[in-house]
């Protein structure tokens, strides 16, 4: 889809999937970006939780595999998907519905990075649909001391995918009017989130409109042109 640089690798999967939210095409064309299916909003209504500070009780306890990267900070990776299932924060559809697109691949990716400024790496997990490769679900965990992780932001709305981008949440939202195809939203929203006071805060927002008359037809590329000087 358009706008999400960092999109699935699950496009094309068949299989079951997410079947509550897998609807095609012809389902997410009359949805909006905003205030659907929203787990918890923060105040302002941006559709998104800008999480308090991280209770005491851990969402999950998982074994982590470590590897070092050059920058010699520890990244611990995890089952992505056991993070998600046994979430309380994640709704009771996103965890039901949440099977593996084929064998035993799950729709779900997973990054890693520095948002929280923890010593160990906090994990972005985005749920998608299977046919579509449609975001329902955006999840950042934070690592604690003793090997668990909290959940400290959740978003659950259509067509919504999560980025780190040099220490900052980057949350982009595809916007549908009527009669668009998944693959051609007709915009997209674009929040960024910055860690502060044991919290995310918003802390930047874009909207853009995409342009709805490219797209039909060969293209035709002009002959190139000299650089102009003064």
């Amino acid at each position: 889809m358009r706008g999400l640089t960092g999109r699935s690798r699950a496009t094309g999967r068949g299989g079951s999937g997410l079947t509550g939210w897998a609807a095609g095409s012809t389902a997410m064309a009359g949805l909006a970006a905003f205030g659907l299916l929203t787990v918890s909003c923060s105040t302002g209504g941006t559709g998104t939780r800008d999480e308090g500070p991280a209770g005491t009780q851990p969402v999950a306890q998982v074994t982590p595999s470590a590897t070092t990267p050059p920058t010699g900070k520890s990244v611990q990776r995890v089952d992505a998907v056991q993070l998600v299932k046994q979430d309380p924060k994640v709704s009771e559809r996103v965890r039901t519905d949440l099977k593996p697109c084929t064998g035993d691949e799950y729709p779900v990716d997973a990054s890693y990075g520095t948002l929280t400024g923890g010593s160990s790496t906090d994990v972005v997990v985005n749920v998608m649909t299977c046919g579509d490769s449609v975001g329902v679900g955006t999840y950042v965990y934070r690592a604690r001391s003793n090997g668990t992780y909290q959940n400290v932001f959740t978003t659950e709305q259509p067509a919504v995918y999560g980025t780190i981008d040099r220490g900052d949440l980057v949350v982009t939202t595809q916007v549908y009017e009527k009669k668009d195809a998944v693959a051609y939203p007709s915009g997209d929203e674009v929040v960024t989130y910055r860690w502060a006071g044991n919290r995310f805060n918003e802390h930047d927002r874009v909207h853009n409109d995409f342009n709805r008359a490219v797209g039909n037809g060969e293209a035709e590329f002009p002959e190139p042109a000299e650089p102009t000087t003064n």
